[in-house]
């Protein structure tokens, strides 16, 4: 794992993009090339098909490796282009213990896609030692973290969950687009390979899809950059420049978010509408400890039980301010119901495992006035 050089909200501006050598430029320019000219057999500047390496993609890779303080990084076509990468890694008979309360399109691709080539795995409450001790098999080859967990936000011990995973030989792969290098740096805590989707945080502004991987040293970060050479889930380099702008005002955004996240879920705790706040910043929240030692911010996810799922699918034809939607991390508030969203497609038993109830709101938290969100929400619970 690299030290960083410079605090963080440098990095952000800087890392990676270094003004323009020709024309002084100080946004890196978008390189729309699919090929590149060579002047012999082996002669080129770097550079000789898009697929394989692209300069703006290059910039974007090496901002984030930066960020997450990795040695490599790979940005894709979307979050999941880059989790399949991971997965790919493995071969037919490895095992997977996967967090239960975890993104539905990880389960899915678990569950749908990859269990057909070979690979297995099982869930358990990764807050939970012993639980992962439980079901852990000799082929388990990663031990697969979200935390903050999508979407009841569940807190995991990444320092312990590494330790586990390394004293069995296995890998610790944490997905960390809820908190952003910003909010919290895996790499630092054990694990070996970090998943994002830019789509949300990272990007920031709901305009464009993206994935990436960071690894902790050169021989995971070749193997991920050779699936994507292979496989071609690439991202484009307009897409990689949209990224590149939203990362420059990462640090004062995900403060922001965390900040009207906060307060709203300190005042949805006291309303009579709501049975459950989840948020990691709430003192009642069981890991607040943990997620203060690990995590710089709280965060701008949270997610509410309402009274019903009667009540919840009142309350979202009621939003006027706050969209009701797909996704997260822009600046706008998203509310999505999971269990007709994002994880529509798991079993009912796995839904209840996972917490993802008919009556489970999650909202991501956007940078709008506070009151004025908190307005909104009043009068649609109301």
């Amino acid at each position: 794992m690299k030290t960083p050089k410079h605090a963080f909200s440098t990095l952000a501006i800087h890392a990676g993009q270094p003004a323009d050598a020709t024309t002084g430029a100080v946004n890196f320019p978008l390189y729309l090339s699919s090929t590149y000219a060579q002047s012999g057999l082996g002669e080129h500047k770097g550079y000789t098909y898009s697929r394989v390496a692209n300069p703006t993609r290059h910039a974007l890779e090496s901002c984030l490796t930066e960020l997450e303080g990795g040695v490599a990084a790979h940005a894709f076509a979307s979050g999941m282009a880059a989790i399949q990468a991971v997965l790919l890694r493995l071969k037919a008979g490895d095992h997977i213990v996967c967090a239960r309360n975890v993104y539905g399109g990880t389960a899915r691709l678990l569950e749908g896609v990859m269990s057909r080539f070979g690979l297995t795995h099982t869930y358990a409450d990764t807050t939970d030692v012993r639980a992962i001790e439980r079901v852990w098999q000799p082929n388990t080859r990663y031990l697969w973290v979200e935390t903050p967990s999508n979407p009841c936000l569940e807190i995991t011990d990444i320092k312990a969950m590494a330790a586990l995973a390394h004293a069995r030989g296995a890998l610790l792969v944490a997905d960390n687009t809820f908190m952003t290098p910003y909010g919290q740096r895996p790499l630092e805590w054990g694990a070996d390979l970090v998943v994002h989707s830019t789509t949300k945080y990272l990007n920031g502004h709901s305009d464009g899809l993206g994935g990436a991987v960071i690894a902790v040293n050169s021989e995971l970060g070749d193997e991920i950059g050779a699936v994507l050479k292979s496989a071609g889930g690439i991202l484009s380099p307009f897409e990689c420049f949209l990224v590149q702008r939203g990362i420059k005002t990462l640090a004062v955004r995900m403060e922001q978010h965390s900040a009207n996240a906060l307060e709203l879920a300190q005042w949805l705790a006291t309303h009579p509408r709501v049975k459950r706040v989840y948020y990691p910043g709430l003192a009642s929240h069981p890991r607040r400890k943990l997620a203060q030692r690990q995590m710089r911010i709280f965060g701008g996810m949270l997610a509410i039980e309402t009274e019903s799922p009667r009540h919840a699918r009142a309350m979202v034809k009621r939003l006027r301010l706050c969209t009701f939607g797909e996704s997260l991390g822009g600046v706008e508030t998203l509310v999505s119901h999971p269990a007709t969203m994002s994880h529509f497609g798991l079993s009912q038993p796995r839904k209840q495992e996972a917490g993802v109830t008919d009556s489970l709101l999650r909202i991501s938290v956007g940078l709008e006035d506070a009151a004025d969100i908190k307005a909104d929400l009043e009068q649609a619970l109301r």
